[in-house]
């Protein structure tokens, strides 16, 4: 009763009975919103919206922005109906999740499956990729796809199959990392002489995160000592259960060298998009993803692209996150120009004003000054912090009464470690929360598992692993929470504190400074104190202390006393002589090294 009172304090001459208060309109709120456009919004004073933020436990400035649900329960405090961010309007913010809610059936037309080839180094997926490509191009092209340009279309009996020639799973994740959900079905290769290797089971942990039908390709079944039972049996171990094995995972034989069995897997590619009923509307603005870009010297910037929904076409004006444009001309994979493309075709397009990132969504604007507003949305929802989930995150939501799942990519220094610490996890699920471990290998924690991490939202747990090359740069970029543990207990009891809900703050050791023992003195009764000479930073006296003797830590304990020559002091700091006195240690010898130490909260 309280919030529908200060509404009414705002707006002055309103009575106080309910039964005279006129109905408050419905806010058409973004995904993300500063506090000062909420509260002109509502017509409320700033400064009782930032209280009532601070009563839902948000401490945030009038010029901060929120996101759609912190904004929506405050609105609702206010008395204010809310109407969420249509798909349209989260899509200008970077985000593709293709829907056709709201859209009359009759507009909806079949459109080309987009699949995308992954699987383990030299297990065949370029080989397979050039016969699809040599072998099925359309009727009366000569030559056949002129140009590499990231994404080709082929026929097969009379239907276009979409192909995103990615380098692989890392760039597959990195556009999911950024919202772009782009495959309809993920071609997995293995080699029947090979069988499942650690790429392998990467590209099936991101497939699968990625929740996409899946058809493997047992390749090289033409090499004598193929053996295709072999790979169905460790995939069988994978839990993807083969038809052959009285599984729904589709596997199809080929020799992408020789070309056998590719006309099989183009009539499996079919079967499994026409199960999947896609379609798009194509008499709209379009939308879409960019699949690569670069500089050209004559060119200037030049994206490929993937359209989604809609009909794109030249002249058009764009908008790529914060980069806006006019389509100023359209090539297709075969290098002739185009005047406009449809749902699921890749066009080379030039005309965007700077060089966007993969996976980054385009949005087609009516006119200039619409593209101008989305660009100008865009660039104020940067100030909302991107960040994926974390242990805290989870711990707070559990105890918020949410039911959650904890996704975790878990790497361990060898396989032993692997079972004892997925054993020691999967004892932790209840009937109110689950950890669900994504993906699981020994080695480094690499970029690959950071960007897995990211478009799938899980934490990365290192057991006595370590980070690879540019990993924990990756995780800061991305926002991805990176544990590294050397026992299994404090690991099992994080994860524990974090699905119940009782995750303490992360705690960091931040060395401020250290000074060498150059004298030891006689102090009586309270026993021996180290003349010291600061050598760097500060001995504070809240400090703990690490006594140090050739590079070994003897002692930790705190600062009894801290002098400066006869005087008491908070701190000494470079440079400077002092004595001092570490609570429980007296067997001080010249030469030892105090290491001054903060205990900080993250």
């Amino acid at each position: 009763m309280t919030t529908n009172r200060t509404t009414t304090e705002r707006t002055d001459s309103r009575p106080q009975t309910a039964e005279a208060r006129p109905r408050l309109p419905v806010l058409d709120l973004p995904s993300a919103i500063s506090v000062a456009d909420l509260a002109d919004l509502m017509g409320i004073d700033p400064v009782d919206v930032i209280k009532q933020l601070m009563r839902f436990g948000y401490m945030v400035s009038i010029n901060e922005v929120v996101e759609f649900e912190v904004a929506s329960g405050i609105a609702q405090s206010f008395g204010f109906p809310v109407k969420a961010p249509t798909p349209e309007e989260e899509t200008s913010q970077g985000s593709v999740v293709l829907t056709h809610e709201g859209e009359d059936p009759e507009n909806l037309v079949e459109r080309p499956a987009v699949v995308t080839i992954l699987g383990h180094v030299d297990h065949g997926k370029t080989t397979l990729l050039d016969s699809i490509r040599n072998t099925n191009v359309v009727a009366g092209e000569s030559g056949g796809i002129t140009q590499h340009i990231g994404a080709y279309q082929v026929r097969y009996n009379g239907t276009p199959i979409t192909f995103l020639d990615t380098p692989g799973h890392e760039a597959f994740t990195a556009m999911r990392a950024r919202g772009a959900q782009v495959t309809d079905i993920a071609i997995l290769v293995v080699a029947a002489d090979d069988g499942i290797m650690p790429q392998t089971e990467e590209a099936i942990n991101h497939v699968k995160a990625a929740e996409v039908p899946i058809i493997v390709a047992v390749n090289k079944i033409d090499r004598p000592d193929a053996d295709p039972d072999r790979v169905k049996r460790q995939l069988a171990e994978r839990d993807l259960l083969v038809e052959d094995w009285g599984g729904d995972v589709i596997s199809v034989p080929v020799s992408a060298l020789k070309g056998e069995g590719i006309d099989d897997l183009l009539e499996n590619i079919i079967v499994v998009s026409e199960i999947a009923e896609l379609k798009a509307n194509p008499d709209q603005l379009a939308r879409g993803v960019v699949v690569e870009a670069q500089i050209d010297k004559s060119k200037g910037p030049v994206a490929t692209v993937l359209v989604q929904t809609g009909t794109l076409k030249t002249a058009q004006n764009i908008v790529v996150n914060g980069l806006k444009g006019r389509v100023r001309a359209m090539l297709n994979d075969r290098g002739k120009r185009v005047k406009e493309a449809g749902p699921s075709m890749p066009v080379e397009i030039l005309g965007i004003g700077g060089l966007p990132d993969a996976g980054d969504t385009f949005t087609i604007t009516p006119d200039e000054r619409a593209a101008r507003e989305m660009v100008e949305e865009w660039e104020r929802t940067q100030y909302v912090e991107r960040r994926h989930g974390t242990l805290e995150d989870i711990a707070a939501r559990i105890e918020s009464g949410e039911v959650v799942d904890l996704d975790l990519i878990v790497k361990t220094d060898v396989q032993g470690s692997t079972e004892a610490v997925r054993s020691a996890l999967e004892r932790l699920n209840t009937d109110r929360t689950r950890v669900n471990i994504i993906h699981m290998a020994t080695g480094a924690i690499t970029e690959n598992d950071v960007m897995l991490a990211a478009a799938s939202d899980a934490v990365v747990i290192g057991f006595n692993a370590q980070p690879g090359a540019g990993a924990n740069t990756l995780a800061a970029q991305e926002g991805v929470d990176v544990r590294y543990y050397d026992v299994i207990y404090h690991l099992v009891e994080d994860v524990e504190r974090a699905v119940n809900g009782l995750l303490a703050p992360e705690t960091r050791d931040i060395t401020e400074g250290y000074a060498t023992v150059r004298a030891v003195f006689n102090i009586g009764r309270r026993g021996r104190a180290a003349g010291v000479y600061v050598n760097n930073g500060r001995i504070s006296r809240s400090s703990t202390i690490y006594v140090m003797r050739n590079n070994k830590k003897i002692h930790e304990g705190p600062i009894a006393s801290l002098k400066h020559f006869r005087d008491d002091v908070r701190e000494l700091t470079n440079g400077l002589e002092g004595g001092v006195v570490v609570e429980g240690f007296q067997d001080y010898q010249e030469g030892d090294i105090l290491e001054s130490h903060r205990i900080e909260e993250v």
